[in-house]
């Protein structure tokens, strides 16, 4: 019965330890997510910190402020999404196809 605990203590550390690795390179991904045909470019890093914006220059007209926003906006969930699946996948990896509770994210 305790060599099944002391088992169980060894996976959850080894799972600790995947789990902090994986969250050194979930930080180190990079995701672009694009809007208007590629007119403008949002990045987002691993933990969703936006890392740049590129809008084409052709869009900088004051009387369509509001379409650039809307595209901005566009892009941003474009590379939200991005993200999410990139970080879900990884933490697929990471947890083996660990089947977890609706709503329960890792990391915590």
């Amino acid at each position: 019965m305790f060599g099944d605990l002391g088992k169980m203590m060894k996976q959850a550390q080894e799972l600790q330890a995947r789990m902090a690795e994986a969250q050194e390179e979930i930080g180190r991904i990079e995701v672009t997510g694009t809007s208007g045909a590629g007119l403008v470019s949002v990045r987002l890093a691993g933990k969703g910190d936006l890392r740049g914006i590129s809008i084409d220059p052709t869009l900088m007209n004051p009387d369509e402020a509001e379409i650039l926003e809307d595209l901005i906006v566009a892009a941003h969930n474009d590379a939200k999404g991005k993200l999410d699946d990139a970080v879900a996948e990884k933490m697929q990896a990471v947890t083996g196809g660990l089947q977890l509770p609706p709503g329960m994210k890792l990391p915590f």
